[in-house]
């Protein structure tokens, strides 16, 4: 069974891009919105295969196309001639004294994996349970994660904010209560839900080593609470690989934009490996403000909260290095620097593949500032395009963020081509801006007079 898929999906709790799809097998935990989280993915990433390692809801089964139940005694049921057909729910038995579907085993979930992998489809598991309350702290038994999971995605209702630390809001209150640093009774302030979700034995606990991290804070319903969310998210990016702000609803029938905002750490990659030769001199140890050209960018990269920063030299390798020395930047030297700049831009990438994109800043442009980086990272959090740039005065200009669904492409550039050879393919997005100083590269001793005077 072959997949036809965009790259993209409406509901991007997943950054899969169309070749791992099939291969990619994801747990989803935590409260508030956690089952209707997995069956919005599974929705979006159909035909697809659902199930759980602890339990669900006899009333939430309804949100498959399909539903088999399968006793660990038994052999797997016939399912493979309707697989194609949206959802494929597959659950244990059903516990009728509390109206839930028990759970696979251990060797059952690796059949249905096989099964999975066979058919090329995803597979999303539901690996704990909350009670339906918006907040929870995970038991001693939980979450009940494979170690064959690529994503885990940690779930947190954000109308639990605000709210006394109880168990009418809080599945296992006193355990929350331990590893968030509140009283009992106390109201949920945000830092509680970081402490909470940063926790080895709060949102980080049992997650496999080497699978994504995903954040997914639910419940944003509010500008305040998106406004709330967006700061929570950016303190969660230091130990997750990306922070989803959403607002899921399964009965509105999503009239409106259930995913707020993506963030993600975005790169800076800066190019000072050139040489110069039309200018004189090397243009990166050029002064500006009291210090070289290199420097200034690297610092302004770092003001941006870009991470991680790389500066890829070349040309005048040792001087560059050392006009940045002190800065928590990686330095990356590229020997084919000679052979063009995609040279320079594939040795940058190369560090920096598990960033949600990238902006490269180019050493001759010091004069970009702090607030454009931030407003092309923004502007990008809302809906993932695969290039942006900054659009001044009906121009294109630099810095340009790519994100990382072009990575690939990228890094098959050779010679003296930049980004723009991939537009045909990924047609740019703009950020309007009003700052022409954007729009000027140094590339002569006038230029850079120019550049002088407009300081002035």
């Amino acid at each position: 069974m072959q997949l036809s898929k965009a790259i993209r999906f409406p509901f991007p709790f997943l950054r899969i891009s169309a070749p791992a799809i099939g291969t990619s097998t994801v747990a989803f935990v935590g409260a508030g919105g956690k089952t209707t989280a997995m069956f919005c993915a599974a929705q979006e990433l159909a035909p697809a295969l659902v199930t759980t390692t602890t339990h669900l809801g006899a009333w939430q089964a309804s949100m498959a196309n399909l539903h088999f139940t399968w006793d660990p005694s038994d052999p797997m049921p016939e399912m493979e001639a309707t697989l194609s057909n949206g959802i494929t729910l597959v659950t244990g038995s059903l516990d009728e004294a509390t109206e839930r579907f028990r759970g696979l085993t251990a060797p059952q979930l690796e059949n249905l994996k096989q099964l999975a992998g066979s058919y090329n489809l995803p597979l999303l598991i539901e690996a704990d349970g909350s009670h339906q309350k918006p907040l929870k702290a995970p038991a001693e038994h939980e979450p009940v994660i494979p170690n064959v999971v690529d994503i885990v995605v940690v779930v947190a209702g954000l109308s639990g904010l605000g709210k006394p630390l109880t168990g009418e809001h809080v599945h296992r209150a006193e355990r929350y209560s331990a590893l968030c640093g509140l009283k009992m009774g106390e109201n949920i302030t945000d830092r509680a839900l970081v402490n909470l979700l940063t926790h080895p034995d709060g949102g980080l606990k049992n997650i496999p080593a080497g699978a994504q991290r995903v954040a997914l804070l639910n419940q944003a319903d509010t500008p305040k609470l998106q406004s709330r969310a967006n700061e929570i998210g950016q303190a969660l990016l230091s130990t997750y690989d990306s922070v989803v702000i959403a607002s899921l609803d399964p009965a509105l029938d999503f009239p409106r934009k259930p995913v707020m905002a993506v963030k993600e750490k975005i790169a800076g990659i800066i190019l000072a490996a050139g040489k110069a030769s039309r200018f004189g001199k090397p243009k990166q140890l050029l002064d500006y403000r009291g210090q070289s050209f290199v420097r200034n960018v690297a610092e302004t990269a770092l003001k941006a909260g870009l991470s991680p920063v790389v500066v890829v030299i070349g040309a005048e390798a040792e001087q560059v290095e050392e006009a940045i020395h002190g800065l928590p930047v990686t330095i990356v030297q590229n020997p084919d620097w000679e052979n063009g700049q995609s040279t320079s831009i594939c040795a940058g990438l190369r560090e920096c593949r598990s960033a949600g994109g990238a902006i490269f800043l180019l050493a001759d442009q010091p004069q970009v500032s702090v607030e454009v980086l931030r407003a092309l990272v923004e502007r990008h959090s809302q809906d993932l395009p695969a290039v942006l740039a900054p659009y001044v005065f009906d121009q294109r200009a630099n810095p340009v963020l790519f994100d990382r669904v072009t990575f690939q492409d990228l890094l098959a550039l050779q010679g003296d081509t930049g980004g723009r050879a991939i537009f045909s393919k990924f047609s740019p997005r703009y950020l309007n801006w009003y700052d022409k100083r954007l729009l000027l590269d140094v590339d002569t001793p006038e230029d850079y007079e120019k550049l002088v005077n407009s300081e002035k």
